[in-house]
């Protein structure tokens, strides 16, 4: 075979299997990126996902959002078709465990009848309920874990710890990271999302929910860092309610909750034994 003859079929080769490539179907893809990671590690795999509460809320921090307009629902169900890529077989959100067999319940019914409606609808049954749906999992459970703790605590008492360093965050929180300081109007839900998912942004989020505080105590005492204190140990909590449940290496975990929460999950995650946290924008942009 000549040297010209040869060139022309390798040619030809490589054409062919372009086109196979360009022809192969996103869930192909996906199935490749999932087999591909999954040989790396026999860890389980975990898609930490953040938001803000879509329905009503008993937060002390949350975003004006009308979870009733179709036009909102078709853009969550777009962001649901993305994650859903994940293949989850296990949903995981933020609401208590005592509810697991109404929200059991409920999931179930809606894989049947996507087309049913709910009267508060909340994040949990607009994008989680659709992802699940879309990704065929069949099991979905709640972890939170409800405490009590004082968000204000450094402007009620006399801080004799580091007033300067309190106030002067309070007054400019973005002062360090004025890349994520948006405003989120402005935004699509999709960019709302990313942004909030950012690890700038998760930081943030467990600086002003909790570390922040450490600056703030009278005299002898610790105030501000017992508040602090008290939101690590629900977040804990949280966690451990996650450990509860029964889960083996083939199983693939969407977790879906405020975004503080995912902040704090993201950390205990990192140093897991049993779990390895996927690149969110692996699949969300």
């Amino acid at each position: 075979m000549n040297y010209i003859k040869s060139l022309s079929i390798i040619s030809g080769l490589i054409f062919l299997i372009s086109c196979n490539e360009n022809e192969m179907s996103h869930s192909e893809r996906d199935n490749s990126m999932i087999e591909a990671h999954t040989q790396k590690t026999d860890k389980i795999q975990v898609l930490n996902f953040g938001t803000f509460h879509m329905g009503l809320t008993n937060d002390a921090h949350s975003t004006e959002f009308n979870e009733r307009d179709k036009e909102n629902q078709a853009k969550v169900h777009e962001v649901a078709r993305k994650l859903a890529a994940f293949k989850p077989t296990v949903i995981v959100v933020e609401t208590a465990p005592g509810y697991d067999n109404k929200l059991q319940s409920l999931y179930s019914k809606y894989r049947e009848d996507s087309t049913m409606s709910f009267k508060n609808p909340s994040e949990v049954e607009l994008l989680a309920f659709e992802i699940g749906r879309l990704s065929e999992a069949s099991r979905i459970y709640g972890i939170d874990h409800s405490m009590e703790y004082n968000y204000n605590i450094a402007g009620e008492i006399d801080n004799t710890i580091d007033p300067a360093t309190v106030n002067d965050y309070y007054n400019n929180p973005f002062r360090t990271t004025p890349e994520i300081n948006v405003n989120e109007d402005t935004l699509s839900l999709l960019e709302n999302l990313m942004l909030t998912n950012r690890d700038k942004y998760l930081d943030f989020l467990l600086t002003i929910n909790a570390d922040i505080l450490t600056h703030a105590g009278t005299k002898d005492s610790f105030e501000g860092a017992d508040e602090a204190a008290k939101y690590y140990q629900r977040n804990l909590r949280m966690y451990s309610n996650l450990n509860r449940i029964a889960l083996d290496k083939e199983d693939r975990v969407f977790i879906l909750m405020g975004a503080s929460h995912t902040a704090f999950f993201r950390d205990f995650i990192s140093r897991s034994p049993k779990y390895e946290m996927v690149n969110t924008f692996d699949y969300l942009e």
